[in-house]
């Protein structure tokens, strides 16, 4: 398996992909002009043909027949175009001391704090492809891109998580609040949000504090938690360092989580090391490994040992990443060696 950037001749995978997620991968709609320009556009980003303010690398996951099986993307900066709104969950305390009353109410404040950070998104995997290293490489390559080319990205990388929607497309937190504002359904609105009209939606959002208490329960109880669907992907990143601080999405009250980019895992613990060809022996253990290019990025996980400064990996894992021995290559353990220990 191999995370590269994608291609146009990559079109009619991803337009299956897209279909098989359905109606709530939004940032991806099943249209194929619109993915044709997505497309074009990140071949651009590749490039480096476009400001941090538009950059959209999007990335494909690929065996080794050439299959596409997987996507995921990273965007240079949100809000630089058009604001960028989330809500934060904060707090408002009230008090009455004559009456011995004092209130601590959860409130919801709009904003746009985030703008200017760097986002992880259209994470897709192939459900007949959900085992072993695949989702945590399609994640991971991500960050082990960013790690090469900090220059091209924010001070935080930020992910926004889906929120809880039944299957078929309603949301507790859209139905007792977004749709007083904006008369459509959860569906309709989350579909407008990831074709670009999130700031004309979130423009008909009352300005003023919301008190959570004036929701349903049902809508209070999803508000920061994310979808059962996305709990692996939530894992992978926490691990990374990610947490949520109490930002959510204004639709679905999905959390949205973030890292500085010097608390990442992989940003900080990655190192150059010199691509060596061998045997893996008992000594070896996986290793996420870019080849330390741009628009020809290849990343990989495979097994390897480190020797110094060198590391060995064998003939196959060199190919995918279209090296030669004596290359320089980013690399780093795919799994947390002290979160391993500690569960251990």
């Amino acid at each position: 398996m191999l995370v590269r950037p994608v291609s146009v001749t990559d079109l009619p995978a991803l337009l299956a992909l897209v279909r098989e997620a359905g109606p709530g991968f939004t940032t991806l709609p099943a249209n194929e002009e619109q993915l044709f320009h997505r497309v074009r556009w990140a071949q651009r980003t590749f490039a480096e043909q476009v400001e941090r303010a538009d950059a959209d690398y999007l990335f494909v996951l690929e065996d080794d027949d050439q299959q596409v099986v997987g996507i995921s993307a990273l965007t240079g900066a949100v809000g630089m175009r058009e604001p960028w709104y989330n809500y934060r969950v904060g707090v408002t305390v009230s008090s009455a001391p004559d009456l011995g009353i004092q209130r601590q109410i959860p409130t919801l404040f709009l904003n746009n704090e985030m703008t200017g950070q760097s986002e992880l998104c259209s994470l897709f995997l192939r459900l007949d492809h959900r085992w072993g290293n695949n989702g945590r490489l399609l994640s991971l390559g991500r960050l082990l891109f960013v790690a090469e080319f900090t220059h091209l990205f924010g001070d935080k990388l930020i992910a926004e998580l889906r929120g809880s929607a039944d299957e078929h497309g309603c949301s507790p937190f859209w139905d007792s609040l977004g749709r007083h504002f904006f008369k459509k359904d959860f569906s309709q609105a989350d579909h407008l949000a990831g074709s670009g009209s999130k700031s004309f939606i979130a423009e008909l959002m009352p300005r003023q504090p919301l008190y959570t208490c004036l929701l349903t329960e049902q809508a209070q109880a999803v508000i920061g938690k994310a979808h059962p669907n996305t709990a692996p992907a939530l894992k992978i990143l926490e691990a990374e360092g990610f947490a949520h601080k109490g930002y959510i999405d204004i639709f679905d009250g999905g959390p949205i989580i973030e890292a500085p980019m010097t608390n990442i895992r992989t940003v900080r613990d990655s190192e150059p090391l010199i691509l060596a060809i061998g045997t893996p022996d008992n000594r070896a253990q996986v290793w996420l490994i870019h080849n330390r290019r741009m628009e020809n990025c290849r990343i990989t996980a495979a097994p390897a040992w480190q020797d110094g400064n060198s590391l060995i990996v064998d003939r196959q894992t060199a190919k995918r990443l279209q090296l030669q021995p004596g290359d320089s290559i980013r690399a780093i353990p795919l799994v947390n060696r002290q979160l391993k220990a500690v569960a251990a």
